[in-house]
């Protein structure tokens, strides 16, 4: 096991102004004795990392604690070079920790590892929809003055408020800059968590807010609606004029900031966020792929339709979504839908708060009964279609366990080939006529 001095003069040469490591190193050997080891599902992280705190045995964990330490040391270097001065770095990094938590959630993410049904049912849940009407009520000017200025409905912002912090009940409890430097030490997301964690670190310098106010989601988004830092430097605004852009405590900022992320991420007025449709009989399903734009205009002729026959919403550039098969709802969506998309990447998730925000305006829910009796596959059984398709000659990528668009499309090849309908869709009984 290595002495705690062999490392700090390991981590010295990467480290110049390295000083603040110490009561870090201490802090880091202290939870490494003390915290248990945790179930994981195997890592993808750089070679390099040999363990995780996760899965390690306890006599690994001092070691565990000293790779974290000499990663953030490296990483320090890095943000010194983007113009981060060791004031910032000692307030951010003198208590940084690595949290397995962390880890454990981003690979249990209910947007990708539950049925849509599922999580629709809970995300958007009768109870969600009274108290987000009760709230669309009680902070109708605030909301209303975000709407107006950006062009983006109350109820989306009040959707997306509902979806993030349950209406600022509830924002996160893990400190945002442990969580970053946890998955950028990891691996599976490196890049990315660096860039965050960067930002992260700008937002301390420019003392937009302390550290301890720093708390959010497993994945370093913070405040009432889960703002991730980089996108709090871009998009955040001061609505309410006290100078400045306090995303925890003021509902115009919150509002103002959400509603500038949308209409920045390319949200039209006067456009749905999506609309149900019917599609004709012996529609071809592989052009439902989520991915094949068109004008409304175009699929109506293809016999696309709204559930009560109505004209389709005008949409330059639409496509057919299947979120749950053949078997399932199919929806139109165009623009608007790819804005939320970018807040959140899954979607599950966009599809809840388009339909939270179509139910707090009164409007009503999914109308096409979903395929209840289909069975989500896990990640072990996507692993193996994953393997089954490609041994049949049908590339879905490195096997990740992940439903991606290569996945889909392997789907429908060799669906394909085999007569079935092209929907694209993972089931229990697809995996089994592979294997």
């Amino acid at each position: 096991m290595l002495g705690m001095n062999t490392l700090l003069r390991s981590t010295a040469s990467c480290a110049p102004s390295s000083r603040w490591l110490s009561p870090l190193l201490a802090c880091l050997a202290l939870a490494a004795c003390t915290t248990p080891p945790l179930p994981t599902e195997p890592k993808t992280a750089a070679p390099a990392l040999q363990t995780t705190a996760a899965n390690a045995e306890p006599a690994d964990l001092d070691v565990h604690a000293q790779q974290f330490a000499h990663w953030v040391a490296e990483f320090s270097q890095s943000a010194r070079t983007a113009s981060v001065d060791e004031a910032t770095l000692h307030r951010a990094f003198d208590t940084v920790r690595f949290v397995p938590r962390v880890i454990e959630l981003d690979r249990a993410q209910p947007e990708f590892n539950r049925t849509v049904w599922d999580y629709l049912d809970n995300a958007v849940s009768k109870q969600r929809v009274t108290r987000g009407q009760d709230k669309l009520q009680q902070s109708r000017a605030d909301i209303n003055a975000a709407a107006s200025r950006y062009g983006v409905p109350a109820e989306i912002l009040v959707a997306i408020w509902g979806m993030e912090s349950n209406y600022g009940s509830f924002m996160g409890d893990i400190p945002s800059i442990d969580a970053l430097a946890t998955l950028g030490f990891e691996g599976r997301r490196g890049p990315w968590a660096r860039g965050q964690l960067l930002a992260a670190l700008k937002m301390l310098q420019n003392h937009e807010v302390e550290r301890s106010q720093m708390l959010g989601s497993w994945a370093g988004a913070m405040g009432q609606t889960q703002l991730l830092p980089s996108n709090y430097l871009a998009y955040a605004v001061d609505a309410d004029g006290d100078g400045r852009r306090d995303i925890w405590a003021s509902l115009p900022d919150v509002m103002g900031t959400t509603a500038h992320f949308l209409a920045k991420s390319g949200w039209q007025v006067n456009q749905p966020w999506a609309v149900e449709v019917r599609l004709p009989a012996g529609f071809d399903l592989a052009r439902a792929d989520g991915e094949l734009r068109q004008s409304s205009a175009a699929w109506q002729q293809q016999g696309v339709l709204s559930l009560d026959s109505r004209p389709l919403p005008e949409l330059p550039d639409a496509a057919i979504l299947l979120t749950a098969g053949a078997r399932g709802p199919a929806f139109l969506v165009g623009a608007n839908f790819r804005a939320i998309l970018r807040y959140n990447n899954a979607t599950s998730y966009a599809l809840a708060v388009g339909l939270l925000a179509q139910q707090l305006a009164g409007g009503p829910g999914v109308q096409t009964p979903w395929p209840r009796d289909v069975q989500a596959l896990s990640r072990t059984q996507l692993l193996a279609l994953q393997a089954a398709l490609s041994a049949h000659g049908f590339d879905s990528g490195p096997p990740d366990g992940v439903m991606g668009p290569a996945t889909r499309r392997a789907i429908r090849a060799y669906q394909r080939s085999v007569g079935l309908p092209q929907d694209g869709y993972p089931t229990l009984d697809l995996l089994t006529k592979l294997q």
